[in-house]
């Protein structure tokens, strides 16, 4: 308003020169040569009473007093005063107590700007409120149907049995009362957008303590394991996007784009100083206190969390050609490394204990490693407000164009992956314990925990990150192999990296190449839910257990 009052204040009284270089107008009253206009204010100024046909300029420049300009103008034409819908008040030809009133009510409004300014925290503070609502509804649904599958003894992921029953829930809204289905959608979004933003950061806690799940794994077996890995995320790749190439050119039907996906705010400085000085603060009093909050895993929590978030914000700020090297997941997992060695260090407990206490494993008495983890059921339920804002992609994919690639490549890729798995680990020598775990080495970390729980005698913490290492693999390499593989097609790719990288691969993929996005997604959900299918059938873990050994 301070600016419009003094565009105005110019408007009225020039005082630029008048005579400029833009060019010269002739008045159709009089034969004269006017002076030009002012470049700032447009104003011509008054004719001269000795002008004449001959005359050519003023040798005077003249000054225009305010009175002089506004009878210049029309009535109606309040075009120098700029565009009508700035919010400001209309100046209009009147006289000097009218024009005096409309200088006050400019004045008088230049100062709110505080105002404005002050009111601008509250939509802040309901933001706020909006998301730990939306996102503490999310995380009590998922706690409830985890401990109502437990007492009832069922073996079927509980996050997954969520997801569907979200989903549904949605689609019977938007049938039949599409307002409260928008509603609903909009109240969780920000819920929605803060898992999207920091989904990377969950799987992280596997690999801080991989150094404990890999202590008493023999090196000859790790080097077995690390192959398995290896090998089987390229042949899982090559069975998934050949199986949908062939069938592919069996249906031939045309791609049909992806509804446009909300994404993630990026991560401002405010936000990384802010957990660089948590860290700071909370590694002091840690090293001064270590049981300052009862226990050794709670004074550790919140500087361990901290390293572990700055990690991600700073992988995430390198640039790409660093990331193909240096995933941001390897650097919040180095980050949370490198803290617990100075502290162990510093407080002499040692790296093992500080470990411990980065992932307890007690709901009781939490480390950093299971907060993170706790996302976990959250992130698949998530899924369901995905899904349906791309629901009608998936209609005609699922029913009208692509069902026979996807169902087919899924349940062969699916498949392939956990008894190729078993057979390796048996020729090769590996024990079956750790072959067992690492079965679910293709499918996101949610699930394949919830995998493995139907096994007894596995190792979880190794099982969370052979998964992860098997998405790291096909964020970096995914799109160099599908390349050398030949698989072109938008589906075959988007199937064959969800069935081989799940979450991780499916970010990595879609970022550059957004056309295969609906179906990496759609991979990366039946994959892991095809084969919790699978391995919650009795028969079919025998199976598995006895190829194993």
């Amino acid at each position: 308003m301070a600016a419009t009052a003094m565009i105005r204040i110019t408007t009225l009284r020039c005082r630029h020169d008048p005579l400029s270089s833009l060019p010269r107008t002739t008045s159709a009253a009089c034969s004269c040569t006017l002076p030009p206009r002012c470049r700032q204010c447009r104003l011509l100024p008054p004719h001269s009473s000795g002008c004449s046909p001959s005359s050519s300029i003023f040798p005077r420049r003249v000054r225009v007093r305010p009175t002089a300009a506004l009878k210049r103008i029309g009535g109606g034409n309040t075009s120098f005063m700029g565009p009508a819908n700035n919010g400001a008040t209309t100046l209009q030809r009147s006289s000097s107590p009218d024009l005096r009133r409309s200088l006050i009510v400019l004045k008088s409004t230049a100062g709110t700007g505080g105002g404005n300014a002050s009111s601008g925290l509250l939509p802040t503070i309901l933001g706020v409120a909006h998301l730990l609502v939306s996102l503490g509804i999310v995380l009590a649904t998922d706690k409830f149907l985890k401990q109502a599958f437990v007492a009832a003894s069922i073996k079927f992921p509980s996050a997954l049995f969520g997801m569907f029953c979200v989903f549904s829930v949605l689609v019977v809204f938007d049938t039949f009362v599409p307002a409260l289905a928008k509603a609903f959608m909009d109240f969780f979004e920000p819920a929605t957008l803060f898992i999207q933003r920091w989904l990377p950061l969950f799987y992280v806690p596997s690999l801080v303590v991989l150094p404990l799940a890999v202590r008493d794994v023999p090196a000859a077996s790790g080097v077995k394991i690390f192959a398995i890995t290896f090998g089987g995320w390229f042949a899982t790749l090559a069975v998934a996007g050949y199986t949908a190439l062939a069938v592919r050119k069996l249906v031939k039907t045309q791609l049909i784009p992806a509804e446009p996906m909300s994404k993630a705010s990026p991560f401002s400085t405010v936000e990384t100083w802010a957990w660089a000085a948590v860290f700071v603060a909370s590694f002091g009093v840690a090293c001064f206190n270590p049981r300052a909050l009862g226990t050794t895993a709670r004074t550790c929590l919140p500087f361990l969390l901290a390293a572990t978030v700055l990690g991600y914000m700073v992988g995430s700020g390198l640039p790409s050609g660093v990331k193909k090297v240096l995933h941001p997941i390897i650097t919040c997992a180095l980050s949370a490394d490198l803290a617990a060695v100075a502290y162990g260090y510093l407080s002499g407990s040692g790296l093992d204990a500080v470990l411990g206490d980065y992932l307890t494993k007690a709901p009781s008495n939490p480390g950093a490693g299971d907060v993170l983890m706790g996302f976990l059921g959250s992130v698949i339920i998530s899924f369901a407000f995905s899904m349906f804002k791309q629901r009608k992609v998936l209609l005609h994919m699922l029913v009208k164009r692509h069902a026979a690639e996807i169902f087919t490549s899924i349940a062969i890729a699916s498949t392939f992956s956990l008894y190729s798995t078993a057979v390796i680990g048996r020729l090769i020598g590996l024990e079956p314990s750790l072959t067992i775990s690492i079965l679910p080495r293709c499918i996101t970390v949610a699930l394949a925990l919830s995998i493995v729980s139907f096994f007894e005698g596995v190792n979880s913490s190794l099982t969370a990150a052979v998964v992860v290492v098997t998405g790291l693999i096909g964020a970096n390499f995914v799109q160099v192999a599908m390349d050398k593989l030949g698989l072109n097609d938008p589906i075959a790719r988007g199937i064959g990296t969800a069935s081989s990288a799940h979450g991780l691969g499916t970010a990595a993929l879609s970022a550059k190449e957004p056309e295969a996005l609906p179906f990496c997604a759609i991979a990366y959900g039946l994959t892991g839910i095809f084969g919790s299918l699978v391995c919650s059938v009795p028969v079919v873990r025998q199976s598995l257990v006895f190829i194993a050994g």
